[in-house]
């Protein structure tokens, strides 16, 4: 079923005047609020969890409608550029991008750390567009048939894919990727269940992947937190932090966990700033401590 919507999608991107994208954004939207009821209610119960102290109920439905909006907004617009790669450096404004250079200027690469926030597909798109050597560790999606298709996409824009598992092969692709003076984006905002550490993510304990910070130890590559926002029109804006420098603990589990914690605050600041541009529809709080 999802690989013929898929495919029904990619269609009615590629015949409808690039004006109609956004509408038929919304309607996709719209119809998904209503029918995807289970991603519907772990979005509100994710918003409760996070601003239920803070916000009315009607505030947090209306940032669950937003979120489901840009989802589909994101979607329609990753069909509709993949064919017109050259479009994106006036879609994508860069915004501290002198952070990202100063950085790879060092000659250990960057770990761009990030979350599932706005249409950060376009965002590595457009780095590749800009000359930037990118790529960004993934999950491949389920269906084999459209991971093929949007990986084969992403290979033509020039971002490297590296997918998470095998664990030990993705480690080893990164490390290579960061001595070659690359870019590596790494959300770190799902939950990561065992093998990570617990962080404190809008008041609640958080299972967290270590692997920005530890990969930054091991290659002296810069930790830039990074994030795409969608912009009045529906353009965006690519914000760059200046390099986040790691603190040392009283040990190396403490350490780790110290600097995670540091990624995250700034993650929930921007969370906190444009709620809907959040992935609330994933169980973030799911893995919860022993003790």
């Amino acid at each position: 079923m999802a690989w013929v919507g898929l495919n029904i999608c990619f269609l009615i991107v590629k015949t409808i005047p690039p004006g109609c994208l956004y509408k038929f954004a919304q309607r996709i939207s719209v119809l998904a609020y209503i029918f995807a009821r289970k991603h519907k209610d772990i979005a509100l119960s994710s918003l409760r969890v996070a601003f239920g102290k803070e916000k009315g109920e009607e505030e947090l439905e209306r940032i669950a409608r937003d979120c489901f909006s840009n989802i589909a907004k994101g979607a329609v617009e990753l069909m509709f550029f993949f064919d017109k790669p050259r479009l994106l450096k006036d879609k994508v404004e860069f915004v501290g991008v002198e952070h990202l250079d100063r950085a790879l200027a060092k000659g250990k690469g960057v770990i761009l750390v990030s979350a599932h926030f706005g249409n950060f597909p376009l965002l590595l798109g457009r780095l590749a567009v800009a000359g930037y050597k990118t790529g960004g560790i993934m999950k491949p999606m389920h269906d084999t048939r459209m991971e093929e298709v949007f990986r084969k996409k992403r290979d033509k824009y020039g971002v490297r894919t590296i997918y998470s598992q095998p664990r030990n092969t993705c480690v080893n692709e990164t490390i290579q990727a960061l001595r070659n003076n690359e870019i590596i984006f790494i959300p770190i905002d799902q939950n990561f269940g065992s093998g990570g550490v617990f962080i404190e993510f809008f008041g609640q304990k958080a299972a967290t992947a270590t692997g920005p910070v530890i990969l930054a130890q091991r290659t002296g590559a810069a930790l830039i937190p990074c994030f795409i926002i969608r912009q009045p029109g529906d353009c965006h804006k690519a914000v760059f932090e200046p390099e986040m420098e790691l603190v040392q603990g009283t040990g190396a589990h403490d350490t780790v966990t110290m600097n995670i914690q540091n990624l995250t605050d700034i993650i929930e600041s921007y969370i906190r700033k444009y709620p809907a541009e959040w992935g609330w529809i994933h169980r973030r709080w799911k893995s919860r401590p022993n003790s």
